[in-house]
């Protein structure tokens, strides 16, 4: 058994044959875990189904049109929930925890920026500045895609210029949504330590070390 060291818990964990170093730290909780897994297949469905209305040839191929709008309406209405469920109660203080990380800015972030991330020299935190750009940027299209949506679905009360408007803001955030998800499984995939970390809830020690020294020192203090 190996002891797993992270924010202010210790958890026993069965050591595999691949974890040479012998050593894990606990990176996300079950509720972040849940929280990120029940967020993507929300956005899967959305993503897909925002296809199958746009495009063309997807749309010939899945058909049942009315069926798919309301899928798609419904599941977008349901994108905040998950959140909501995992912030309020007890069970969330590795989730505040990490948004305040996620909001926390300093000089080697910007260093990281400046060197497009090739800057060896950068001491990261627990989350990269890529990491912290992409939360706030979701952050922020979720609700504009719902204020949105919901005006281009109930559409009664407004103008055609408030819902041409809205169309055209919804249509391109949502293409900004797609580019950014698939830059972010893209990166996971590059890098099986990290994603182990959200699959898993852990990372080796010696990841850490190497890409999040920062962070690495804090959980080693706080032990």
């Amino acid at each position: 058994m190996t002891r797993t060291r992270g924010s202010g818990a210790r958890t026993a964990v069965t050591t595999l044959p691949s974890d040479r170093t012998g050593e894990r730290l606990a990176r996300f909780d079950g509720v972040e875990r849940a929280l990120h897994w029940v967020n993507a297949a929300l956005f899967f469905v959305v993503l897909f189904t925002a296809g199958a209305l746009y495009v063309g040839p997807l749309s010939t191929i899945v058909g049942r049109r009315a069926l798919v709008k309301e899928v798609h309406v419904i599941v977008g209405l349901l994108l905040p929930v998950p959140f909501i469920l995992a912030r309020i109660g007890p069970w969330s203080r590795g989730l505040r925890r990490d948004i305040r990380a996620l909001n926390r800015w300093d000089g080697d972030d910007r260093r990281w920026f400046r060197s497009l991330g090739r800057d060896r020299g950068v001491r990261l935190g627990k989350f990269n500045p890529g990491q912290k750009l992409n939360a706030a940027f979701v952050a922020g299209a979720v609700p504009v895609m719902l204020a949105t949506g919901s005006i281009m679905k109930w559409f009664g009360p407004f103008s055609d210029s408030w819902r041409t408007g809205a169309t055209f803001v919804h249509d391109w955030i949502a293409i900004g949504l797609f580019a950014v998800i698939v830059g972010h499984i893209a990166i996971a995939l590059s890098d099986p330590d990290a994603l182990r970390g959200m699959v898993r809830g852990w990372v080796p020690a010696s990841w850490a070390r190497r890409h999040r020294p920062k962070w690495f020192e804090e959980i080693s203090i706080g032990e």
